[in-house]
């Protein structure tokens, strides 16, 4: 049986979490000014600074939210769609102590052998896939999703690039101003992504609901 829309979610409901999402992107950034502020050593937003740190968390939360039952149970393809996107994106974010300690280009290995059997079964399971896409289009938790995939594929990569950072600066490009920029917007797209797999389980949990309402 495919999800069904339920009803829109309530006022009081939608302030409540508005408020909390906008304290965590305002505690990610009050983190990351911080950082610029008391650890210079970390301000060239390295691999152990405080932006890629929370990165690979936010980047496990989502991945964690997606294991729950709600959405394992409601939304199965598509979850699982999902967290293979976003585990292959928290490999990615560990590729300097991947290719490190392991070896050079782990990481490509690791993101093919996560990517490659998800597609398969999203493959052959494509019906249920596309009625489960076709109710969770319909959600506010894939608009969210939708906008924290294009800042960080490909928002985050353009506005990261040396030569317009250097066209912009001229002669005070420094190389800080380019990493800030693009791992900042980066962490956005990360967090934008995080919330939506918040709202996606809350949506399999309205849909579980209204599946046990007679």
């Amino acid at each position: 049986m495919s999800p069904q829309p339920t009803a829109p979610i309530g006022l009081g409901a939608a302030f409540f979490r508005a408020t909390l999402y906008i304290l965590l992107i305002a505690a990610l950034l009050q983190g990351i000014y911080y950082e610029a502020l008391y650890l210079p050593a970390r301000r060239s937003f390295a691999e152990q600074g405080f932006t890629e740190l929370c990165q690979s968390i936010v980047l496990a939360a989502s991945a964690l939210l997606l294991c729950t039952p709600p959405a394992r149970r409601e939304l199965p393809t598509v979850s699982l769609l999902l967290l293979a996107l976003i585990v292959a994106s928290l490999i990615r974010e560990q590729d300097y102590y991947l290719d490190k300690h392991i070896f050079d280009g782990a990481w490509q290995l690791l993101v093919t052998l996560t990517l490659l059997p998800c597609l398969s079964f999203v493959l052959w399971r494509r019906q249920r896939f596309v009625n489960e896409f076709e109710a969770y289009s319909n959600s506010f938790s894939f608009g969210l999703f939708a906008s924290g995939f294009l800042v960080t594929y490909v928002f985050s990569r353009l506005y990261g690039r040396s030569e317009m950072w250097m066209a912009i600066l001229e002669d005070h490009y420094q190389r800080t101003f380019k990493e800030a920029a693009e791992e900042i917007t980066e962490l956005l797209g990360y967090s934008l992504i995080l919330i939506a797999i918040i709202e996606l389980v809350l949506l399999a949990r309205r849909w579980q609901q209204a599946r046990s309402t007679p």
